[in-house]
């Protein structure tokens, strides 16, 4: 018998996709599937273009089906007029709350794109800890000065700021949105100049930093995922670790993509819910879901009576 039971646990394959890449597969194809607007080189206008995705997903997507809520921040922030941004708020902090960074391991589709490109076969490096842990505040910065303080407060003659991150800096909305345009649209390619030039590089130096390390943009410059940080401790969505289980073998921390202290720290800020840590996890002790928060409810009562 336990030689069948060998025989069984050989043969048994593996999925072709893991569940973290089914699920960023069709979120991706979900929130740009307007797929006639890559031929036309349009943008969709529809009515679901009010309502904003939980991702960084360019407005200016040709395929996207609705608003990037970091888009849609700056927009109200620097419409002067426009108000308090209660509507992309509230939908930001609903995500956060129940998901916290699940968004950006499982259905960001610009996180998809850096783990694509982390397969590419060359050398592979991680920042050192001098450097890595200054540059995690990075991001954080971002969020406050470019989507927030600028749109916000930055001086203008038409009294509409400029979306300072989607200008100035954003490789999703470069990739999503800038490129597909331009490769459709000749008069926009004759329009392109330094700017352009600027955010391709950018993107350029986004894509290479990807190939040799996981995630740099989530890791040092994402603005959202620094707002879904702040909720990742909180959020009904959580990672458990059972120290019962637990051997200390370190293949979590290993297989981390966000270099996360797994067994100190599981919901981390920095831990985007990716399920890596999970799978290779030898005996079981790491879980993940809605249920993990109720199960810490229980644990945290009994310890109490």
């Amino acid at each position: 018998m336990p030689g069948v039971h060998r025989d069984r646990v050989k043969g048994r394959k593996k999925p072709v996709l893991s569940f973290q890449r089914a699920v960023q597969l069709l979120s991706a194809a979900l929130f740009n599937g307007y797929a006639i607007g890559f031929r036309k080189g349009k943008i969709f206008t529809g009515g679901t273009k009010a309502f904003c995705v939980p991702v960084l997903n360019c407005y200016s997507c040709p395929g996207a089906l609705g608003a990037c809520p970091i888009g849609s921040l700056q927009a109200v922030l620097g419409g002067r007029k426009s108000g308090f941004p209660f509507y992309v708020l509230g939908t930001l902090m609903l995500f956060g709350a129940v998901l916290g960074r699940a968004v950006c391991g499982l259905l960001c589709p610009f996180g998809l794109v850096q783990d694509l490109l982390h397969k590419i076969p060359v050398p592979k490096a991680e920042a050192p800890a001098l450097i890595d842990r200054p540059a995690r505040y990075v991001k954080y910065v971002i969020l406050l000065a470019a989507v927030i303080l600028l749109p916000a407060f930055a001086p203008t003659e038409t009294g509409i700021a400029s979306p300072y991150f989607c200008k100035y800096i954003c490789p999703a909305g470069t990739l999503g949105g800038g490129i597909p345009l331009l490769l459709a649209n000749e008069s926009l390619r004759k329009a392109a100049g330094a700017l352009f030039e600027w955010k391709i590089l950018l993107l350029a130096v986004i894509a290479a930093l990807s190939a040799i390390m996981h995630r740099p943009f989530c890791k040092y410059f994402c603005p959202l995922g620094a707002f879904y940080a702040l909720f990742n401790r909180f959020s009904l969505y959580q990672m458990r670790l059972d120290g019962g289980k637990c051997v200390e073998c370190g293949k979590c921390e290993r297989s981390c993509p966000m270099n996360v202290d797994v067994t100190k720290n599981i919901n981390s800020p920095e831990c985007i819910r990716c399920g890596k840590c999970k799978s290779v996890c030898p005996t079981g002790a790491i879980s993940w879901g809605f249920a993990c928060r109720a199960e810490e409810g229980r644990e945290a009562q009994g310890g109490g009576s």
